[in-house]
């Protein structure tokens, strides 16, 4: 794999995971359950925009 595809693979999971953090915490502060709020959180990972996420990383190698 080269280094291209992994900067991307990892810049994905950065955005992932802070999609997942910060939808878990607004969902918990809306007062969803624990439960609920896991729920809000995959939603906000379903909810990513790749194509933006991959036009920054396209802007940002130029």
């Amino acid at each position: 794999m080269n280094d291209a595809v992994l900067h991307v693979a990892e810049r994905v999971r950065e955005a992932c995971i802070r999609a997942a953090l910060d939808g878990y915490q607004q969902a918990a502060m809306s007062g969803l359950c624990h439960e609920g709020a896991c729920e809000a959180a995959v939603d906000a990972v379903r909810m990513l925009d790749l194509a933006a996420l991959l036009q920054q990383q396209d802007d940002s190698a130029r």
